[in-house]
């Protein structure tokens, strides 16, 4: 599907794509631009909601920007895709198949997507990639932000990273050593699911393995506080986040031009 573009935007187009990953078919939701590349990649990680409409419409703003972005369903072993609202039971059901993740299969999973990019003739470069991931998609993206094709990542009020890893074992931020890209991290104040002091946390353990990072809090904001369709939606963090994130992906996974 070919979508217009808005003022200042590239013209892009969306499909779905599958990634076969040991005989599970992983769906994508793909959007790129229409005019010819290459362009960079960059991979969008879902909340616990699913490949919904807000990860789509982030996909094709990533791409409006003048990216190839894919947003897989890292849920595909339990369930074939997943749309899911913002409501009460929504969370329960999404939280459900969250617990059946482990971080082995999500590498796999990321890695999986990786591939795929790396086979598509209009993405460049091939190991210089960026990644972006809301809430438990942002504690994927810090345990994608290990793989040394992620040269950026964005990690939107990432849940648990301090104190738990998917399937079990040592802390997420007990990998810190393994980034060796950039890291982005967005977090609100008042968000009742991550604490100040995870936060203080996950900032010393990257201080310690010598991470490039940014640790980004907002005050008086909230959880989800990048989306429209939940109550803690703050336009201005939104904003001020978004301009970050794409300084962020145009200083680290866009080539640059050399002047002669």
């Amino acid at each position: 599907m070919t979508k217009a573009a808005g003022e200042g935007r590239t013209e892009i187009q969306t499909k779905w794509a599958s990634i076969d990953v040991a005989g599970s078919p992983m769906q994508c939701y793909l959007a790129k631009p229409v005019q010819e590349g290459p362009w960079p990649a960059v991979i969008v990680l879902m909340e616990i909601f699913g490949v919904n409409n807000h990860i789509r419409s982030v996909t094709e703003r990533i791409a409006a920007e003048g990216y190839v972005a894919i947003a897989p369903n890292y849920y595909h072993r339990t369930t074939d895709n997943l749309e899911l609202g913002y409501t009460d039971r929504d969370v329960v059901i999404g939280r459900k198949h969250k617990d059946a993740t482990t971080r082995e299969r999500l590498l796999v999973d990321i890695r999986a997507v990786i591939q795929f990019l790396q086979e598509c003739k209009d993405v460049s470069p091939k190991d210089a990639m960026g990644c972006l991931g809301f809430c438990f998609g942002g504690h994927v993206a810090f345990i994608a932000a290990g793989m040394k094709e992620i040269k950026a990542v964005a990690a939107f009020y990432p849940g648990g990273v301090a104190n738990m890893s998917p399937g079990g074992g040592e802390p997420t931020i007990s990998h810190a050593g393994e980034i060796q890209g950039d890291l982005l991290c967005l977090f609100g104040e008042e968000d009742p699911l991550i604490s100040h002091q995870d936060t203080v946390i996950i900032e010393q353990a990257l201080k310690d393995a010598g991470v490039k990072h940014e640790i980004i809090r907002y005050s008086n904001t909230g959880h989800g506080f990048f989306c429209d369709q939940r109550e803690d939606f703050d336009p201005s963090a939104a904003e001020d986040a978004w301009h970050r994130v794409k300084v962020l992906f145009s200083k680290t996974i866009v080539p640059q031009k050399v002047s002669t």
